[in-house]
């Protein structure tokens, strides 16, 4: 039984309304991608709740790993202090998805959208998409650059501008990913037309990103032990930025413990953990000591498995790194905007 108290305003509800529909439309395609192909297609259902419920919580669909899936999660929350005048946030709504594809030769993909409302009703939205190849392919970043650009319309500039930012490591000179889009801190004086933005953006990413997998699908190309090193190295590289740099994920483990492994469900199944370590000596401090202290958190075995008592090892390594280097904040990827979430939460 769902015992999720939702947020009361109407901005919120229309919010949480168009982000249920976004994930519901999303495990549907994904559902119909799988049986397609012969493979088990059921998503399984997991919910958490903030507080008993009181706060609202949320729920995720996890993709079965015995499948054309790797990892995948498609995760909507929302989270409210209505009872709590003292709180700044009146109301977090997000749909955050990552779908890591078994088959090295089909990208994953990431996309982040979220209503933040103030008490008093003033709010934003957070508007991010991109996409990661294992093995890169021109032909799906064209597609993928021409549906942000068709669904961006006039803020494609400023979007790809910082997704480029937000989703570039200093340590290692290079991006996560070969197409970016984020749009932070969004908002018009329409509330009705930034929610159509949103939604319409949305569904046009995920209809263009099942259209890449399905034709990627068709072509059934076979899989070489060195395209599973790649994804293998590309999936460590994904492991690294998301927990070292990813200020959004770093954001939801401060700000509570009640859902670490769905916060964490954008880890892929395997690292190399000897890639992972030669990361260290070239990341700043104090990250470089985030990265030990996670390599500690890690299985000797050159191939490390990242399950979820393992996820949720790591999201005690991440805040206990925090609590001793606050100023490792400052490290983490941004935009041109930085979202004040965690001292919204306070």
């Amino acid at each position: 039984m769902d015992s999720r108290t939702p947020a009361q305003s109407d901005s919120a509800t229309a919010a949480l309304k168009g982000i249920c529909s976004l994930q519901d439309h999303f495990v549907h395609e994904l559902e119909i991608l799988a049986k397609k192909q012969g493979h088990s297609a059921s998503f399984q259902k997991v919910s958490w709740l903030r507080e008993q419920g009181k706060h609202g919580g949320g729920v995720r669909y996890v993709a079965p790993e015995d499948s054309i899936f790797n990892r995948g999660s498609v995760n909507m929350s929302q989270v409210h202090y209505d009872d709590l005048p003292e709180k700044k946030l009146g109301s977090a709504s997000a749909l955050s998805t990552i779908i890591h594809p078994q088959s090295p030769h089909l990208p994953s993909v990431h996309m982040h959208i979220s209503w933040t409302e103030m008490k008093g009703g003033r709010g934003y939205w957070r508007i991010m998409a991109d996409l990661n190849p294992a093995i890169e392919r021109n032909e799906d970043r064209e597609d993928f650059e021409a549906a942000l650009r068709q669904f961006s319309g006039s803020h494609y500039g400023e979007g790809t501008e910082q997704g480029a930012q937000y989703f570039f490591i200093p340590a290692l000179n290079r991006h996560r990913g070969v197409s970016h889009f984020y749009l932070e801190g969004y908002h018009t004086d329409s509330f009705s037309d930034d929610l159509n933005f949103a939604m319409t953006f949305g569904k046009g990413m995920i209809d263009c990103y099942v259209a890449i997998l399905d034709r990627a699908l068709s072509r059934k190309e076979v899989i070489e032990d060195d395209h599973r090193k790649q994804q293998r190295d590309y999936h460590t590289l994904y492991f690294y930025q998301v927990l070292t740099l990813d200020r959004g994920t770093t954001s939801g483990l401060l700000v509570h413990d009640q859902n670490d492994v769905g916060i964490l469900g954008s880890l892929p199944s395997h690292i190399d953990r000897h890639l992972f370590a030669s990361w260290a000596s070239k990341t700043e401090a104090p990250q470089d000591e985030l990265v030990r202290s996670l390599l500690d958190a890690l299985p000797s075995d050159s191939i490390c498995s990242v399950d979820e008592p393992l996820k949720a090892s790591l999201a005690k390594v991440i805040r206990k790194h925090y609590r001793e280097h606050p100023q490792g904040i400052d490290k983490q990827a941004k935009g041109k905007i930085v979202p004040p979430t965690v001292s919204n939460h306070s």
